[in-house]
């Protein structure tokens, strides 16, 4: 079992052997993590950059923040559907102790159901040293993460319609890819031209471990994370905490099911933090240990292609299609081998897929620029390696049986016949697309 210590203080010496088990994280910086708010602004354990965040919030991020790290310092066996399940094992600092071990092993459980592998969760008592707290900023009716992905620049269009004139929405978008960056401001700016009147703010974290260890070595690294979004989950709750307001995430509800494509696939995505029962069981668990929880995905009973409907009736086809256009929903990693710019868009993996046949079924222009091969044998080769064209071909003609609906893990109140429904809907967006 690999075993990891979040630190919140940082000793003038450390010893090798404990720096590569360890993950520090101060008010000052200079310690395993990127963590800054906005354009430079220092991000300490405590949040204070972010406002008065409840103690609670702030180490529910301390756990996905160890989590996060962990993962991306573990290497897989394996890609693709073939990863092996590791055995990952954090200790998490907080304040009380007994209220967070009451849930330890049920948080361990859904981290698992989100990553694939075995964790186990452990605390111990530690507070972080004192930083500046940022006054109480604007109150808002809620918080939307945002991505920079088509699904949640729909959610900033809907959340921004539902929204009195003298209410504001809080955009939280977490920066990993400093790539996606720009991508994030421009679907920000360009939702309130579009629905012009409430009041927005746009909070932009940079989060990220470093891959140098204080001692000067270097972690070990693992280039998939399918926690990220876990952080990313964590940090919108810290946000919403201040005001008590819920938190919106937009994805549409077939990629929230992660339907398998085939009986050799573990599931079409490489996330399942949207998933209905995830969603359900770690609002129940912070609940339990006091901290904010109110979760929402408005979305959830809609396809991809009704969700890009659903923009274009709010503002029109043609601003829809250019908005919708300028996100990314591309999975694939890469492009950079290439001579290709990172967040250039592949058309060939599951999110552009499901991406196109939404722009179809919606009856939009898709005028996003995807990779062509351009006459480069290389580039032709590693689309066809990464291409799940094929694989979600064979789905559509196979269809969503009753059965498959069995092992999608649904909570008790979501009927099974919803399910189906929802993933025959999609299918035909697929069929629609694909031939």
């Amino acid at each position: 079992m690999s075993t990891f210590r979040m630190r919140l203080a940082l000793p003038e010496r450390v010893s090798p052997s404990i720096a590569a088990s360890s993950f520090y994280w101060t008010p000052t910086g200079n310690d395993s993590f990127a963590a800054t708010l906005g354009p430079g602004v220092q991000l300490g354990p405590r949040l204070g950059a972010m406002g008065p965040i409840p103690q609670k919030n702030a180490e529910f991020v301390h756990l996905a923040a160890a989590v996060f790290a962990a993962d991306r310092s573990v290497p897989r066996a394996g890609g693709g559907s073939e990863w092996n399940s590791r055995r990952i094992q954090v200790v998490v600092p907080v304040r009380d102790v007994a209220a967070w071990n009451a849930i330890a092993d049920e948080m361990a459980e859904l981290v698992g159901f989100l990553t694939g592998d075995t964790w186990t969760i452990k605390f111990y008592r530690a507070a972080s040293r004192r930083e500046k707290v940022e006054p109480h900023p604007t109150p808002v009716a809620r918080v939307l993460l945002l991505s920079g992905g088509a699904d949640s620049a729909v959610g900033a269009l809907v959340s921004r319609s539902r929204l009195q004139l003298d209410e504001t929405h809080a955009l939280l978008s977490h920066v990993g890819l400093t790539t996606l960056s720009p991508v994030q401001r421009r679907v920000a700016s360009s939702a309130e031209r579009l629905l012009p009147g409430p009041c927005q703010r746009h909070v932009q974290v940079r989060f990220g471990r470093h891959a140098k260890r204080v001692d000067g070595g270097h972690y070990a690294d693992e280039p998939s994370s399918r926690s990220r979004s876990l952080l990313f989950l964590s940090l919108g709750l810290a946000e919403a905490s201040i005001d008590a307001a819920p938190l919106w995430i937009a994805e549409n509800g077939f990629a929230s099911l992660n339907p398998p494509l085939g009986p050799e696939r573990r599931g079409s995505l490489s996330t399942r933090t949207t998933h209905p029962a995830f969603l359900r069981g770690l609002s129940e668990l912070l609940v339990r240990v006091g901290a904010h929880a109110d979760i929402e995905n408005p979305f959830a009973s809609l396809t991809k292609g009704e969700m890009f409907a659903l923009a274009a009736q709010l503002v029109g086809s043609d601003e829809a299609s250019d908005y919708l256009s300028a996100t990314h929903s591309c999975g694939l990693s890469g492009q950079r081998a290439f001579g290709l710019p990172t967040n250039s868009q592949c058309g060939v993996c599951f999110g552009c897929t499901v991406r196109r046949a939404a722009f179809h079924a919606a009856g939009l222009k898709d005028q996003t620029d995807y990779i062509a091969s351009r006459g480069d044998v290389r580039i032709e080769s590693w689309l066809r390696r990464n291409s799940v064209v094929r694989p979600m071909r064979d789905f559509v003609r196979r269809g969503v049986k009753s059965r498959d609906v069995v092992t999608m893990s649904l909570p008790p109140d979501y009927a099974a016949s919803d399910a189906l429904d929802l993933c025959s809907r999609a299918v035909v967006e697929l069929k629609g697309f694909l031939g």
